[in-house]
């Protein structure tokens, strides 16, 4: 039984929601001036762990609760039946601190679109500053977009480390880019440059061979600040209201329950899933949800948990011909030998991500933006990986994968609270392959996936195709194998989304909840569309922009 814990009530002037991605960025950027007291609320631990730090244990806290959430999506029809896997970060950095490091601005068109939807200030040009100001580069790689140490005026500024690992690369990367070549994909040096649109090397978020994340640049020299207060294992259990203001937060830690007041703002960065999860608990969404669990309707809104939108991808595995990742990672001995060469040079494949190569294209010239993500491994797991499992040990023999994903899916699923309990995971309902223009986009994958396959120099290279196999060529077959073996990107996003119109949408432009006052969403649940890519760096976006636009409104 949690005690209420009447002594500890205080305010203070921002309280923060959720140390992810994203709410270590707002935590920094609403500290820096000291005059205001923030308050940030984490429900997960430190992120001062071997496996969080080292950049391959991304395998290993794929599966590991005391950093991870361990979701599970509803039974998916298009899927088989089968509860879709969703890990999310349950640690300080959140799914910045446990997700493959693949860092993607995403394309152009997208944000253009964001624009273009009615949330005005969300085109390319007015997030590219954002971008530039939160990126750093130490290798000297750029093409005129990016500067070292983030935007020239705020180079004081923390940024992410963004690290081109070209160089470390497994030589059959560039088989896979001579292929794409040669079916007349070209090659781009840098995917958050001027040509973001090709295939080639995916940059990573790492800093001297140790994952780098918002918790790490951001939050760690924040932390001090006076004015700033970090409290871990801190679960938020409803978001307090009166006379349609949000006044504070009630949270449990250490078996108590504590309440907090907001002199200013309560700001929501708990993610795709948890931002509507405690919208819906604190009474605000779909009314008809809420009074049927009996939770007291504060603020009707509909669009709460709606609108899901995430990337569902695919791996084909193939048999190699040459010695690949694994031939060095199977063996005990390749193992440590690869573990020698991390701990004395930070370098190796330890220091790399899963997926190496990949790219962003366009199936049909006459499209306007990119509409499928690749990506190359030059390792496979047919022996051991699951849809719900990743394992650090790679097949027994040589092999390596390709996969791809649809840049942006149309499909929308929807999150909703089970009950009034705060402890109990929410329904996710993906609704994934729910348009035909997703399905399309299966077929088109499927044949990009076999055409790449068939390509020199990448051809010579294969014994044979593991999964799904050649003896499945038909359409049918190739959407019947994408429904048994896909799975999610980890991509989740759009749940509390951005509009300007309170029936469609949760937040305003200016990421205010509609007609809650002090109360903001600032993460990628308020994305309007998913993004063509990974979406950590657009997350880490967003904060920094919706962090600008509180301080400006605060003023």
């Amino acid at each position: 039984m949690l005690k209420f814990n009447t002594s500890h009530v205080e305010a203070v002037d921002y309280i923060i929601v959720g140390g992810g991605t994203a709410g270590c960025v707002v935590a920094e950027r609403l500290s820096a001036s000291g005059r205001d007291r923030v308050l940030l609320l984490e429900a997960g631990g430190s992120d001062q762990r071997f496996w969080v730090r080292v950049p391959i244990g991304y395998g290993r806290t794929f599966n590991d609760p005391a950093v991870n959430w361990m979701y599970e999506a509803e039974p998916e029809a298009s899927l088989g039946g089968v509860r879709s896997y969703w890990p999310r970060g349950k640690v300080l950095g959140g799914s910045g601190s446990i997700n493959a490091m693949v860092y993607a601005r995403g394309q152009p068109r997208d944000y253009d679109d964001w624009r273009e939807l009615g949330n005005s200030g969300w085109g390319w040009s007015d997030v590219l500053p954002h971008f530039q100001a939160i990126e750093s580069r130490g290798d000297g790689v750029g093409d005129g977009e990016r500067t070292s140490g983030g935007a020239v005026a705020n180079s004081a500024r923390p940024a992410l480390r963004i690290t081109d690992v070209s160089a470390q690369a497994h030589p059959l990367v560039r088989a896979y880019i001579e292929a794409c070549g040669a079916l007349g994909y070209p090659f781009t040096p840098d995917f958050n440059g001027a040509q973001p649109e090709g295939v080639g090397i995916y940059q990573i978020t790492t800093r001297n061979g140790l994952r780098d994340s918002t918790a790490t640049a951001w939050l760690r020299p924040a932390l001090r600040r006076r004015n700033l207060q970090l409290l871990l294992d801190s679960q938020v259990l409803r978001i307090e209201c009166a006379a349609r203001r949000a006044t504070g937060v009630r949270y449990t830690r250490g078996g108590q329950m504590v309440s907090v007041r907001a002199n200013k703002a309560v700001v929501l960065c708990a993610g795709s899933v948890n931002s509507p999860q405690l919208l819906q608990l604190s009474g605000i969404g779909p009314a008809s949800l809420l009074q049927g669990l009996g939770i007291p309707v504060i603020h009707e809104l509909s669009a709460v948990g709606r609108n899901l939108q995430d990337h569902l991808g695919i791996s084909y595995f193939y048999r190699s011909r040459v010695p690949t990742l694994n031939n060095r990672l199977y063996p005990w001995w390749g193992k440590a030998a690869a573990g020698l060469q991390y701990a004395l040079t930070r370098r190796g494949p330890l220091s790399m991500s899963v997926n190496q190569g990949g790219g962003f294209i366009r199936s049909d010239p006459s499209l306007r933006a990119p509409d499928l993500q690749l990506y190359f491994n030059p390792a496979s797991y047919t022996s051991s990986r699951t849809r719900t499992r990743r394992l650090m040990n790679p097949d027994p023999f040589p092999g390596f994968l390709l996969s791809f994903n649809s840049c942006r899916p149309t499909s929308r699923g929807h999150i909703a609270v089970r009950s009034a309990d705060p402890q109990q995971q929410p329904a996710i309902f993906p609704n994934y392959l729910s348009t035909e223009q997703d399905l399309q986009d299966v077929y088109k994958g499927a044949r990009l996936m076999r055409a790449l396959a068939a390509t020199e120099p990448l051809a010579a290279l294969i014994d044979h195709e593991m999964q799904p196999g050649a003896a499945k060529t038909s359409e049918a077959e190739l959407l019947q194998d994408f429904r048994e073996r896909a799975g999610t990107v980890f991509h989740p996003v759009s749940t509390c989304m951005m509009g300007p119109a309170p029936d469609h949408a949760v937040v305003d432009a200016r990421l205010r909840v509609h007609g809650i006052a002090g109360l903001r969403v600032i993460d990628a649940s308020i994305f309007p569309t998913v993004t063509s890519g990974n979406t950590n760096g657009p997350t880490v976006m967003v904060a920094d922009k919706g962090a600008s636009m509180l301080l400006a409104d605060s003023e």
